[in-house]
Formats: C-alpha cells, structure tokens, sequence
C-alpha cells in the first residue's frame, strides 16, 4: 500500500483520486500503447527496416527494458505524478527538470493530436461520407467528456476497449498462421535478420520509427498519485506492460511481413497511405479481414489510445502548473471529481486545433509522428541521466547495476537511435529545446526560476493547486 504521508514530504497535498489498482496500470499501459499499434506504421517500419520489421520492435523492446527499469528506480524514489519532469528536476536541478518537462511536452501534447488525425483519416477513408474535421471533432468530445468525469471511469472504458482490440489481434494471428500453413505468403525469418539488407544504422533509424508503437509505457508514471500500491506498483506495471506489448508487437510483425503481397514495391516505395497491414491482412483472410483490422486501428487510435493520452498529459500540465512553471489555473483540480479539469480541458482543446491543422497538410501525420518520437528519446536519455546524478552521485549509492550499469547501457542504445532518426525531426526537436531554453532564461530574468517543493531541507505544507 502506498504512504498517505509521502506526498506532504514534497509540499504537496493528496488532491487526486487513488482508485488504481495494478489491473488498471496494466490496462492503462496496453490501451495507451495499443496492442494493434503496428498495423497502422507497419509499412513504414518495413520500409525504414529493409523489411526486418520485427527485429526494429524486438531491439525497441530491448532498449526500452533498460528505460522502464530506470522510470522504476526513480518513481520509488519520487512517487507522484510528473514523469521525467520530476525526476531530472529532483535528481538534477529544477532547470533541468523544466526543460526535460519542456521536451516531453513535445511528446504528450502532440501524441493525442496525431492519434486523433490518424484514426479520422482512416474513418474518413472507410466512410468517405463523413468529412474528416467531423470524425475528429467526435474523438475528442468523446474522450474529453470521459476524462472530465473520473478517473475511474477513464479506467472502466479503457478496459472495456481493451478487450476489442485483443480479440480483433487474436483474430488477425489466426488467420495469418493458418493462411501460412495453407501455403500462402512465404515461410521465412527475414523479418528478424535478412543479411542482404542488415546495417545498424538502418536497424537503428527503423527503431526510431517503431518506438511510436511504444510510447505509453511510461504514462504509467503520471498516475503515481492516483493508485493504490504505491510506487513499486508502477515500476511493475511498466515493465509488464513493456514485454507483453513488445511480445504482440513482434508476433503481428513478423507474421505480416510473410504475408507482405507486393514486398520489392513496399521496400522502394514506401507506404505513403498507410495500408500495408491492411494488404497483408487481405491476403491472408480476404477483404473482411483488412477492413476489420483498419476499423479496429482507427477506433483504437481515436478513442482508448487518444482518452489515455489525454489523461497523462493533463497530468503532466497540473504538475508542471502546481509547481508555478506553466500558467496556475493548470493546476485547478476538480473537487467533486478528483480530475485535474482545467489541463484535461485544455489538453483536449489544444489536440482539437492541431489536429484540425494538420489534416490540411499533406505531411501531416509524417511530421507529428517523427516530432514525438524525437521529444521521447530525448527525454528518456535525462530519464537515465538523472538516475546515475540522483543515486550515485548524490546518494552515494553503490548499488552499481541498478543506478549505474543499467541506465548508462539505456542511454548509449538510445542515444545511437536519436542520432540516427530522421533528420527533419533532429532539427524540429532540437529548435523545440532552443526555444525552451529561452523559455528559462525568460523564467530567470523575472525572477521565477524553476523551484520545487521538498528539495530544501524540509518545508512546511503549501498548497500549490488551487481547487474548483
């Protein structure tokens, strides 16, 4: 069970809802990262992979154990909600925690905002009728309105969404083994290791486009202070989360890449329109099966991912607010619901614009995808960072493989994927952070500079959120 006292150690106040239990972390985790996520980025993974597909998710898997492991190292060590954002400013200096807030913003704000896109386009493609603007309008009141009610009810329609996705995946693996069995497609392991094509700079490079599939493990950590086990309860859930996805991932990758119908075209054209999956499902199981596996992306996309996407970033708005180093009316919590309302307004509000503007250009969803990725690494890398300043520096712990061996392998194996990841993303990602910094350096010049709660000797209780 958690501390009810380890928040007041920090200045902070309990003023959300701890209703979670581990299954809801669990949920939470594979709605947010989607089971099915592939189908939607499979061609591209393919392409950017030399058609080794399921080695890209398999070294994602790998290099994210190492990330999960440092998210649970400093979640025991400062269990609330905030993410990297915390971590780096308790275990480093507040300025470092803005900016890696800054830069994770990149990444939570612009996730609900693609996936609303993603799966109103695919909607709009199935039912052209319907204008894609409308699609998206309905996701995001949808999500919005669930989200402003409860967590719990967040947690009970997840779960329910869940289980769809999980039976349209079983669906999908069963018909491609036995379509394999019948003698279509090609029995082959080239989606692991094909000698013609192999280079580590192109495995590395795919990677960066596969981890979209895996951002979501570490929204986990935004509920730190609305569960009921305690911090050990969060670093369990993120990395169960982590395998069982990464397992699913590469059993759907593989399997669609022996079904690949036009495989030579997939490598040197690409998939501009995102239908691969779709094709290697139709070949195994006819058109039903590539529409049933589209619908299922768009609806997952558009509703369980997009509502938990909204959750963790509200969240990480309310602590950056309650800390005053983003506007104070973010920090307003609820007080008949529990729910930080403002941020989860604002939040969906903000994925309503972006995403009505970039679906009026034609790279749109090219650009978000490769921003957010690059916003994840990034802050992942002073995730593994602050591990090594917080525990061995600072604490002088000699604990070597957990506060030194592991975090410095995550860092090398993410910082070789970010320096190989798409080079318009690098520039976007890094103009974002340049315009962080001066963001601080305006933060100094008047006087507020990043400070937060609990890091002095101790503090008297302070009340940073206001409430509703």
């Amino acid at each position: 069970m958690y501390d009810p006292d380890e928040l007041l150690r920090y200045g902070y106040q309990q003023e959300l809802s701890r209703q979670l239990r581990f299954r809801d972390l669990m949920a939470y985790g594979l709605v947010y990262m989607v089971p099915i996520a592939p189908m939607a980025i499979f061609g591209s993974v393919y392409a950017a992979s030399g058609g080794m597909a399921a080695l890209a998710y398999a070294i994602g898997v790998a290099a994210l154990v190492f990330t999960a492991f440092s998210y649970a190292q400093m979640v025991k060590a400062f269990p609330m909600s905030g993410s990297v954002y915390n971590y780096a400013g308790r275990g480093m200096h507040p300025a470092v925690g803005f900016l890696a807030g800054w830069v994770i913003l990149l990444d939570y704000v612009l996730v609900p905002g693609l996936l609303y896109l993603v799966a109103s386009v695919a909607m709009h493609t199935t039912v052209p009728a319907v204008p894609v603007w409308v699609w998206l309008v309905g996701f995001v009141a949808v999500n919005t309105l669930v989200n402003s009610v409860g967590i719990r009810l967040t947690a009970a329609v997840t779960r329910v969404m869940l289980v769809g996705e999980l039976i349209v995946l079983g669906i999908f693996l069963v018909v491609a083994a036995a379509a394999l069995v019948a003698g279509k497609g090609r029995l082959s392991w080239e989606a692991f290791y094909n000698p013609q094509t192999f280079t580590w700079s192109l495995i590395a490079g795919a990677v960066s486009v596969a981890v979209l599939s895996f951002l979501g493990f570490d929204g986990i950590s935004m509920l730190a202070e609305e569960t009921r086990g305690g911090s050990r309860q969060i670093g369990r859930a993120m990395a169960a989360v982590l395998v069982l996805a990464g397992v699913l991932f590469i059993a759907q990758t593989w399997l669609a890449a022996m079904l690949v119908p036009d495989s030579a075209g997939l490598l040197q054209g690409g998939d501009p329109n995102g239908t691969a999956f779709y094709d290697a499902a139709g070949s195994a199981g006819g058109e039903w099966r590539a529409t049933l596996c589209a619908v299922a992306t768009a609806i997952a996309w558009g509703l369980p991912n997009s509502m938990v996407a909204q959750v963790a970033t509200s969240r990480l708005l309310y602590a950056m607010a309650r800390d005053r180093q983003l506007p104070r009316f973010l920090a307003k919590v609820s007080v008949r619901r529990s729910v930080p309302i403002n941020a989860t307004l604002l939040t969906g509000a903000v994925s309503l614009i972006l995403g009505l503007y970039t679906a009026t250009r034609t790279d749109g969803i090219t650009l978000l995808s490769s921003l957010i990725n690059f916003g994840a690494m990034v802050a992942f890398l002073v995730l593994h960072v602050s591990v090594v300043v917080h525990h061995v520096v600072r604490r002088r712990s000699r604990n070597w493989w957990a506060h030194l061996v592991m975090p410095a392998v995550g860092f090398v194996i993410l910082a070789y994927v970010v320096v190989n990841a798409n080079i318009a993303a690098q520039r976007l990602g890094l103009a974002w952070l340049a315009l962080g910094v001066l963001v601080l350096a305006g933060l100094y010049a008047t006087g507020r500079r990043p400070v937060l709660s609990g890091l002095a000797p101790v503090q008297p209780l302070r009340r940073d959120a206001e409430r509703v």
